[in-house]
């Protein structure tokens, strides 16, 4: 089943999906926002004050698997391992990790979370169940049917790459 490329329902949903994925990268000011909001730690605040999204996912992975070495974090999470490098030095700058070095082995490097990066994680915990609370609450609006077609389609989605898919050639 195919249909013209200028459907006005396909431009739609290209139009919300363009919409949307502008929306979620504007929604990492609106979760600093939150935690900021939610924060009791004047220390935190100000280190809020200047993170990034993938320093947070970083610190949610050491918090969730410590101790850990980059590599596991990479594969897990399918950050780049030169991310990983780099965010955890910023982390540990920032006193929310600590590095240790395995005993019997000096170049493989572990990450462990300080006082104040458990505390970041746990608010950054606390963070991620409200966003699921919500998410939950709103799609309870939809039939279980209509959730199927959309996981479907979101499925279909992760799987194609746009840029390689050009099986037909370009009209113009």
């Amino acid at each position: 089943m195919s249909y013209e490329h200028n459907d006005p329902l396909i431009r739609e949903v290209i139009e919300s999906f363009t919409q949307l994925a502008h929306r979620i990268q504007a929604e990492n000011d609106e979760e600093q926002q939150w935690l900021l909001a939610h924060c009791t730690n004047p220390v935190l605040t100000v280190i809020l004050q200047d993170i990034s999204a993938m320093m947070l996912h970083v610190l949610d992975a050491i918090g969730k698997l410590e101790p850990v070495n980059g590599i596991t974090i990479s594969k897990q999470f399918g950050f780049p391992k030169g991310t990983i490098s780099k965010v955890t030095k910023k982390l540990a700058a920032k006193q929310l990790i600590r590095t240790e070095a395995l005993p019997g082995n000096k170049k493989e490097i572990i990450f462990r979370m300080t006082p104040l990066g458990q505390e970041l994680f746990h608010l950054h915990t606390r963070l991620d169940q409200h966003i699921e609370a919500s998410a939950i609450r709103f799609m309870n609006k939809y039939p279980p049917e209509q959730l199927r077609l959309i996981t479907s389609f979101m499925q279909d989605m992760n799987q194609t790459s746009w840029v390689q898919l050009e099986t037909e050639p370009d009209p113009s």
